[in-house]
């Protein structure tokens, strides 16, 4: 009988402790967001769209050395190596990614990549509008990902932009 108590009065402690947070949250003020009149808050860690980095002197970080890949547990990222060239120097490495793609149908936001890459190329950005009703569209290409140049420093020259090739 006693044993029936305790258990008793244990669940009713339970219960208004956790009431009580209730109560707690009930009573405070409410935080409103005006997302698209003004930026969202993100955390600092917020694991948003991938960005490929570039270095200072405008060249890809990127050095196709397919580890992002491997440590994918999605298997979304794919990548196929060039060399680079004397007349074409994209990256400062001996290789650069030629073609960049992750599949955010796919891709579960893990991290694995970012801590897998030697040379920091890739990144976390706080990009988070990637919805979309066509899964076509969340293909996302190294083109869409590339962090912009540098300002005041020039892109290498591309192959196709140095012989006119389109």
């Amino acid at each position: 009988m006693a044993n029936t108590i305790e258990e008793i009065l244990g669940a009713a402690g339970a219960i208004a402790k956790g009431m009580s947070v209730t109560f707690q949250e009930m009573l405070s003020p409410t935080v409103t967001e005006y997302y698209p009149e003004e930026p969202a808050k993100l955390e600092e860690r917020y694991r948003g769209v991938h960005v490929l980095q570039r270095d200072s002197n405008g060249m890809e970080k990127c050095v196709a050395c397919f580890l992002c890949a491997a440590a994918c547990p999605a298997n979304c990222i794919y990548i196929e190596a060039a060399e680079n060239t004397e007349q074409v120097r994209i990256s400062g490495g001996e290789r650069y990614a030629k073609v960049y793609s992750i599949d955010y149908n796919r891709c579960i936001f893990c991290g694995y990549c970012v801590e897998a890459c030697p040379t920091d190329a890739i990144t976390h950005g706080h990009g988070f509008e990637s919805a979309s009703y066509n899964t076509s569209t969340l293909v996302k290409r190294k083109e869409d990902m590339l962090a912009p140049v540098p300002p005041g420093v020039h892109p290498p020259v591309v192959a196709a932009e140095k012989t006119g090739a389109h």
